[in-house]
């Protein structure tokens, strides 16, 4: 029973450690982003900072792909925070809940087929949590920043069909998410088994 417990400290120790060192790498991460053409350059920019949380989630569980998350935004906040945390949280909540799902569907399927169907439904989480973070959260933060009608109105430069708030999180936020969380997915696709590998080691 002591070989046990002892056993299963070390396996603990060796998790944290993996996560640890993922949370460092995806914290790195997210100071190299690039804007997307179009959609507010100054604010939505893609970055790949979910990479090693994925791959954390599916070598060692849907937890530890989240607390990557966790952990990547808690330095963001305490080092480089321009949002007074809200960003922060909504980063969490964004990529948190497609590093999970992702997680769990690879976790009960551990083929192929599982994680394109992981792909596709974290990619549904993202954008949909997306819009409602950007909706109760961001804009009404910035809009405290500038006034909202002037939010709307870039949106509506870019896009007629922006008109207010929920037309704004439709069509500029939704899309911007989809494409961030589709290029996470392609980036993902052609490493995910040899980091496994390296990571279960």
């Amino acid at each position: 029973m002591q070989h046990t417990i002892k056993k299963h400290r070390v396996m603990s120790t060796n998790t944290m450690t993996k996560v640890a060192i993922l949370s460092a790498i995806s914290y790195i991460l997210m100071f190299i982003s690039m804007p997307m053409p179009g959609l507010f350059p100054d604010f939505l920019k893609i970055d790949i900072s979910d990479v090693p949380a994925i791959f954390g989630g599916m070598a060692l569980g849907p937890f530890a792909g989240f607390m990557i998350v966790f952990i990547k935004n808690l330095f963001q906040a305490m080092t480089a925070s321009t949002t007074a945390w809200i960003g922060e949280i909504a980063n969490l909540l964004i990529g948190g809940s497609y590093v999970v799902i992702v997680s769990l569907v690879y976790r009960n399927k551990k083929n192929l087929k599982g994680l394109l169907i992981g792909f596709v439904l974290g990619t549904i989480a993202m954008v949909i949590v997306g819009c409602l973070t950007n909706y109760y959260m961001l804009l009404p933060f910035y809009g405290k920043i500038m006034p909202m009608e002037a939010i709307i109105n870039m949106g509506n430069v870019i896009n007629p069909k922006v008109t207010d708030l929920g037309s704004f999180v439709i069509w500029m936020i939704a899309p911007f998410n989809l494409v961030k969380a589709t290029l996470i997915s392609l980036i993902t696709l052609p490493l995910y088994k040899k980091m496994e590998v390296l990571l279960k080691k």
